[in-house]
């Protein structure tokens, strides 16, 4: 694929904010304890999501940034079992690990079982989940700016009065938190009206969605925006948009980027107008980083926020 320079100027802007975020003593060439011992530090990053381009590169700047540090790195998948991601949280501490990464999940089912954890004695951090333990750094993403700048955009636009269908499921943070902007949006925005929401995690995410949308744009031809805060949320709505002919018609605004989603904004006609993201793999080296400066006595803080940016079509 081709890349354009304002692409890669709107990249290297993500890569350096999240970079900046952190500058941890252990990424330096005398490694403090306890990772001046190569493989001695144990880690685990316990999933809940994992389908889709966001959290594919997520894992893998998790294990880039683990195997810079020399640490034993263990990944175990729940694949949307609650239930389950709480009960490889205590496979993590009975494999005796220093370190875990909670990436996603449901605050009911991870907030003990994080509990459990630092009982323990094991330094946790949480990406995109609510533990609600003052001992456990939030790693996220900017969420309520990631809804903002798509929604400032959807209004540039489009004006500030139109249809909307909107692609939300409860419970997950990220969610959640740009939910919120999308309630003060709405409420700013009288114009807009909310015709539908609908929205699955059913995996495949993409095609469930898809599944959705067809129902949803048949019961309401007339539809002009749709507001799918999540990358595999957004491809399942281009693709119902696709197939009702309606992609000269429907304007879609999302969260997250990757590669195939460059590649859909940029098909001729394409419905896919914007995006705001950050860099995924960045996000998951920045977990790695704040769970490294627990693990050397630093603090990096109760809230670790990586900083999103824009991205329209004009801009591929």
């Amino acid at each position: 694929m081709k890349i354009t320079r304002r692409l890669l100027g709107k990249a290297a802007l993500v890569l350096a904010g999240a970079a900046l975020l952190m500058q941890v003593p252990a990424m330096a060439q005398d490694k403090p304890a306890p990772f001046d011992k190569p493989g001695a530090v144990k880690i685990a990053l316990v999933r809940y999501l994992s389908t889709g381009d966001f959290f594919q590169a997520y894992l893998s700047g998790v294990e880039a940034q683990a195997k810079a540090l020399g640490v034993d790195l263990r990944v175990l998948d729940s694949r949307q079992d609650a239930a389950l991601q709480a009960d490889m949280v205590d496979q993590a501490i009975a494999l005796g690990v220093q370190g875990i990464i909670i990436q996603h999940g449901l605050t009911e089912s991870m907030k003990e079982a994080a509990q459990r954890a630092v009982d323990a004695g094991i330094k946790v951090v949480a990406f995109d989940v609510n533990v609600e333990n003052p001992k456990i750094p939030q790693i996220e993403q900017s969420d309520r700016d990631l809804a903002r700048l798509a929604l400032e955009q959807a209004i540039k636009d489009n004006g500030e009065s139109w249809k909307a269908g909107y692609v939300y499921v409860a419970g997950i943070a990220p969610l959640d938190r740009r939910n919120e902007t999308w309630v003060d949006f709405k409420k700013k925005y009288a114009g807009i009206n909310e015709a539908a929401m609908f929205g699955t995690l059913d995996n495949p995410i993409a095609n469930s969605v898809a599944n959705q949308a067809r129902s949803v744009l048949s019961a309401n031809p007339d539809i002009k925006v749709m507001f799918a805060p999540y990358d595999e949320f957004a491809k399942g709505v281009k693709i119902a948009v696709d197939e009702a002919g309606l992609s000269q018609d429907i304007k879609i605004y999302s969260a997250d980027i990757s590669t195939s989603d460059i590649a859909a904004m940029r098909e001729p006609d394409s419905a896919w107008a914007a995006t705001a993201a950050t860099n995924p793999a960045v996000v998951g080296q920045v977990s790695v980083r704040a769970l490294a400066q627990l693990l050397a006595g630093e603090d990096p803080g109760h809230n670790v926020i990586v900083p999103p940016t824009l991205i329209t079509q004009k801009d591929l």
